[in-house]
């Protein structure tokens, strides 16, 4: 029985970087010898053990073939004579495929270590095609690694193009595409997960509703980009710039999808788009299992975005009847996240990384001026709708005096 550590916490080291999790390959075992030491069985697929003192885990050297379509369509043969070359042999990058001894010997069939030199994703073999699983996991890789100037081997990027002129990503488990989404979604780069994905022509099978945005043109003097899909990914990259929470990115990602529906004939302009975005983004959010605080924040981005950039020209009752639409007194921890990602809106455009923007100032303080107003200080003897009613009409006037103030 050896051991050796694999995968990420390998290539992580090597590049420098920190290791959160360290994985282990175990060679020369069976099933039945783990359990003797102590180890605990968690994989149901396919052995994995626990180690009984440090609860890392332990996978017993394996291969896998083909026996379906889909991410579930493989059998696995895990025994004490198969190598470590064939268990590295089975993974996906080459970067990913590298195995290191108890004394920091570097085992590297694959040449992984010239890829993370080179800056290279490359895929180990052939049966990476097997797995559409695999597609996702390296648009992940593209979205954290961008930052280190990494790349996609031109023939990884021409074989997961056959994978989806193949159908094998129509074969992708929902799971699992959410999974890689919001992994990728917390990276630095996340721009760049949605740009892989479009480059092999998988973001049309997976997001239709986001690869519709490419080509739609939008007014050049409020967007300079033109591309609502160009927009739409620079929104995203600002939004990883203004925060860390993946519900504000995912909501930003989201909020111009009624735009790939406007008639050619409207072009460039898309009356009415955020409105008509609310139920594609409920339906994408359904049909991938979104979590539903995902998806309550993306629906109220795309319908009130345009609330924010017009804040200083709309009337006292339609700031009111927004801040009570976004449930901000409630939750005005939601209420900042919606700002942030319309912030990043307002940001994602050449020129306008930067600026100074007043929309924040303006929203934050009608809103707090509103929120200041409780139930106690309204006159006594009021009971039931009334109350609702006469908190209302004190909101309103502390907002109207705002909006006089600036006018």
């Amino acid at each position: 029985m050896k051991t050796y550590l694999v995968g990420g916490c390998v290539r992580d080291a090597l590049l420098g970087r920190s290791v959160q999790d360290r994985d282990w390959v175990v060679v020369g075992a069976t099933a039945e010898h783990m359990l003797a030491q102590g180890y605990k069985q968690v994989g149901k697929d396919f052995p994995v053990f626990l180690h009984p003192l440090s609860k890392e885990e332990y996978a017993l050297a394996r291969t896998e073939r083909k026996t379906a379509p889909g991410y579930s369509g493989f059998s696995f043969h895990a025994a004490a004579d198969v190598t470590l070359e064939q268990d590295l042999a089975r993974r996906d990058l080459t970067i990913n495929a590298m195995a290191q001894t108890a004394d920091g010997e570097i085992i590297d069939p694959f040449h992984g270590q010239d890829d993370l030199r080179e800056r290279v994703l490359r895929h180990v073999s052939p049966a990476f095609s097997e797995d559409p699983v695999r597609i996702l996991r390296v648009a992940r890789f593209a979205a954290r690694y961008a930052e280190l100037g990494f790349h996609l081997a031109p023939e990884t990027l021409t074989l997961m193009r056959a994978m989806v002129h193949n159908g094998e990503v129509a074969a992708l488990v929902i799971e699992r595409v959410w999974q890689e989404t919001s992994r990728a979604l917390a990276e630095k780069s996340p721009a760049i997960f949605f740009e892989v994905l479009r480059e092999c022509g998988a973001l049309k099978v997976i997001f239709p509703e986001l690869d519709a945005l490419f080509g739609v043109p939008q007014p050049v003097e409020y967007h300079p980009e033109i591309d609502t899909g160009v927009h739409t990914l620079m929104v995203l990259q600002q939004a990883a710039r203004l925060s860390t929470d993946s519900s504000v990115r995912f909501a930003a990602l989201l909020h111009d999808l009624g735009k790939g529906i406007t008639p050619q004939e409207e072009w460039p302009h898309h009356n009415g788009h955020e409105v008509k975005g609310v139920p594609l983004v409920d339906a994408l959010c359904k049909r991938l299992n979104v979590p539903g605080g995902y998806r309550d924040l993306a629906c109220m981005v795309a319908e009130y975005h345009l609330h924010y950039h017009c804040i200083k020209e709309l009337r006292p009752g339609t700031i009111l009847d927004t801040l009570q639409a976004l449930d901000a007194f409630r939750r005005p921890q939601r209420f900042e996240a919606f700002l942030l990602a319309c912030e990043a809106d307002a940001r994602g455009r050449p020129g306008y990384e930067n600026r100074e923007l007043e929309q924040p100032r303006w929203f934050r303080r009608y809103f707090e001026t509103a929120a200041a107003i409780k139930p106690g200080d309204l006159p006594e003897g009021l009971s039931g709708p009334a109350i609702g009613e006469a908190l209302r009409v004190k909101r309103l006037e502390c907002i109207a005096a705002i909006r006089a103030e600036k006018s």
